[in-house]
């Protein structure tokens, strides 16, 4: 009986260390650990996308779509989100450490922490809409497009980006702002992979709605 005790006490034990063990990953390696949560998540949102949702057959799969979510995913989502929301936030709006850090009875009472919050969600979803979407769209042709003209990239990605633009927009508005206050109110070293988690529904929405050649 002691014995079998004693196991289930080692076998908690191995768990809270695994646990342990990735969120000090998270910590040590925020940036790397957010670069591969992006890159595997909008590579597994396209597939959902396209085997779950468009309900293609795996051997039709557009591998060269895949590619375009994993670059874009990674670059975007993993690096440049990454400088933005968490460093260039930091030097920003003051103190943002110290108030995802507080229990939610707290937040609610410091003002200055609110304004920084509605601070950092107003301005990423300005980047949203008027860098990511272009962004992507400008992506997109690189990796499509027949042209190896990076002028007609621009021109072909603008122009899908003012095309799509109102349903876009009313999306990414539906998603993003509710989804920003929590991702700016929780600790910092889980802002992203809090993040990438929402990013996975907008991504498996963005390959199916804009995905396609």
């Amino acid at each position: 009986m002691n014995d079998s005790n004693s196991a289930a006490t080692i076998d908690d034990d191995d768990n809270g260390n695994d646990d342990n063990a990735y969120i000090q990953f998270a910590k040590e390696y925020p940036f790397v650990n957010n670069f591969i949560i992006a890159s595997l998540k909008t590579v597994a949102a396209d597939l959902l996308a396209q085997t779950v949702i468009a309900q293609t057959p795996i051997s039709d799969v557009d591998l060269q779509r895949s590619l375009l979510f994993c670059i874009f995913g990674g670059l975007y989502s993993g690096a440049f989100q990454y400088v933005y929301q968490v460093q260039l936030f930091k030097r920003i709006f003051k103190d943002i450490d110290t108030f995802t850090n507080k229990s939610i009875e707290d937040k609610l009472k410091d003002i200055p922490g609110i304004q920084a919050l509605i601070g950092q969600t107003t301005l990423d979803l300005t980047v949203l809409t008027l860098v990511y979407l272009p962004t992507f769209y400008i992506f997109k042709a690189s990796v499509f497009s027949h042209a190896g003209d990076p002028h007609a990239w621009f021109d072909s990605g603008l122009s899908s980006y003012m095309e799509n633009f109102s349903k876009d927009e009313s999306a990414l508005m539906k998603v993003w702002l509710p989804a920003d206050i929590i991702c700016f109110s929780v600790p910092l070293y889980l802002r992203m992979p809090v993040r990438q988690s929402v990013s996975f529904l907008w991504t498996a929405y963005l390959s199916f709605a804009r995905g396609g050649h």
